[in-house]
């Protein structure tokens, strides 16, 4: 609680900031009063209720959960047969459509909300049609995945669209339906590059609207499109300037482009304005997202080899955890990876293997972060016996995974697994073995997309393939590796270094010189005492 709060004494003007937002009177059809953006949603109850469901909905579109609840059941005190207040209840219960779907509680809370909807009916057909496409979202929650009628849920919005394509609330939510069911294999992007065909236009026509801005991003959170994102990245935090993750969102471009000096800037502001909303309502630690942008921030700060900055971050997280929820992904995941980050990102293997195995870890997916940085970490240092012993906890973990046939997870771990193996083979002397396990893991990366809770993952496969080969002689080889690695995640600080060493053992001291200034000016706020620093500075002398 302590540390609670010091982090928000550090931003009490911000909180001044924020309710003078929320005292700002606007008339405006459609736009909320708090600076949550512009949204036009008209629905068939009475004129306050109208009103009221707008500024809820403004709320839904930047991922606002802990307001939005209430914010429908106002549009329900405001008149009870509002059917549509159910169904915003239903979407609000889902949360995330990027994060696995609900489950517990929530998931039975929206079912219930979505079969009052149904039980209340609605007047209109597009009404009728967002109705039911929420209750095909949770019908037979018990025994059908999430993952498999969220994909029903999105059949059932094509048809409302096709049925209504100009509504553009109906096109907002079909395209945000096929980006969240998006294949994370399909390398060609066909449904993000759909959905963004039908957002870019209906944001050029509605400037204002939050859910637009936001979703474009989503649309375009890849390697290939993300420039296209850029602009919407740039502008969605001013049109939602009260909202925790619109401040956040914007990241998720500038992650893709290298831009890491944004990328911590906006997650400063996402976590300052959730801060300060926490404490608007006398909150003891920090909702899941704040965790997500402590870990985005974490990963801009040591791309620019600000590690004090980092390590302070991290630090700070850890103390947040006790008080904080983090059963779910988004804070499990975030709060996990940030310590497994700050060793493998420096290069501090004994830190890695040394990292504690958090208990009562609920997804399986979660143990296998820490599982992966101790394998990596034993491996590199010489502790073979610790490095198997994770190969084996990570074969667990992605057996589980498949048996809740939750393939893409289970694809992620055994990437990892695969990755630890290679360094073994050659901690064990069996270059040949370490050779091929390093290529098979960054080959299936390579078409495997990382998922949005993650800025990045721990160390990417491909990059670890460019250790390796640098670390076994094979310079020009190593040397790829690391220009593929820099092709889909720019100004990664240790591709780039990785770069130029080889170049430079390769005998190519152009464009060793080269890549090492690159890393140079990457670096040129560095704090901490990297040895790869030194190295790059004493070949340019």
């Amino acid at each position: 609680m302590r540390t609670r709060m010091k982090l928000v004494a550090r931003i009490g003007l911000l909180v001044s900031w924020t309710g003078a937002l929320a005292a700002q009177e606007s008339h405006d059809h459609g736009r909320s009063a708090d600076e949550l953006g512009r949204v036009v949603f008209a629905v068939s109850c009475t004129p306050e209720a109208g009103k009221r469901f707008e500024h809820a909905m403004a709320l839904l579109h930047s991922f606002w959960w802990e307001q939005g609840r209430g914010a429908f059941e106002a549009v329900l005190a405001a008149d009870p047969t509002c059917a549509m207040a159910h169904w915003g209840i239903a979407m609000n219960a889902w949360s995330n459509p990027f994060a696995g779907g609900p489950g517990g509680d929530a998931v039975a809370a929206g079912a219930q909300a979505a079969e009052r909807a149904v039980a209340l009916g609605a007047p209109t057909p597009r009404e009728r049609g967002f109705i039911a496409a929420a209750g095909t979202l949770y019908r037979d929650y018990a025994t059908v995945s999430n993952a498999a009628r969220l994909r029903a849920y999105s059949d059932t919005l094509a048809r409302l669209y096709r049925d209504h394509p100009n509504e553009a609330e109906v096109a907002i939510y079909y395209a945000l339906s096929l980006v969240a069911t998006a294949s994370p294999t399909d390398t060609t992007f066909e449904r993000q590059q759909r959905a963004a065909a039908i957002l870019n236009p209906l944001f050029r026509a509605q400037p204002e609207h939050p859910g637009l801005a936001h979703y474009i991003i989503h649309a375009n959170d890849s390697p290939r499109l993300a420039p296209l994102g850029l602009e919407a990245a740039r502008r969605y935090a001013t049109i939602a300037p009260s909202a925790p993750h619109a401040q956040h969102m914007p990241s998720h471009i500038f992650v893709r482009l290298g831009l890491w000096d944004e990328t911590v800037a906006s997650n400063q502001r996402s976590f300052d304005a959730g801060a300060a909303y926490a404490k608007t309502q006398g909150l003891a630690g920090i909702a899941p997202h704040e965790f997500h942008a402590m870990d985005y921030m974490v990963y801009g700060y040591l791309q620019r080899g600000q590690d004090r900055a980092a390590g302070r971050l991290v630090a700070e997280a850890t103390a947040l955890a006790a008080a904080s929820d983090t059963r779910g992904l988004v804070a499990g995941y975030n709060g996990t990876a940030m310590p497994a980050r700050f060793a493998l990102e420096r290069g501090d293997w004994r830190a890695a293997a040394a990292l504690p195995v958090p208990e009562g870890v609920g997804l399986p997916a979660l143990g296998a972060v820490i599982r992966f940085a101790r394998g990596i970490g034993a491996a590199r240092s010489g502790d073979t016996a610790g490095a198997r012993a994770e190969i084996q906890a990570l074969a667990v973990i992605e057996q589980q995974l498949t048996s809740r046939q939750d393939a893409y997870w289970a694809r992620v771990v055994g990437i990892k697994r695969e990755a630890v193996a290679a360094w073994l083979a050659l901690a064990t002397g069996d270059t040949a073995a370490a050779l091929r396990g390093a290529k098979a893991a960054a080959d299936l990366d390579d078409v495997t997309e990382k998922h949005p809770v993650t800025p990045g993952e721990l160390l990417p496969a491909r990059e670890l393939e460019g250790d390796l080969l640098l670390a076994v002689g094979r310079f020009t080889e190593a040397r790829r590796a690391y220009e593929a690695t820099l092709a889909r995640e720019p100004g990664r600080a240790r591709s780039i270094y990785g770069a130029g060493r080889a170049a430079e053992l390769a005998g190519d001291r152009a464009a060793a010189s080269a890549k090492y200034r690159e890393y140079l000016t990457l670096m040129e706020r560095a704090d901490g005492t990297r040895p790869e620093l030194e190295r790059a500075k004493e070949f340019l002398r």
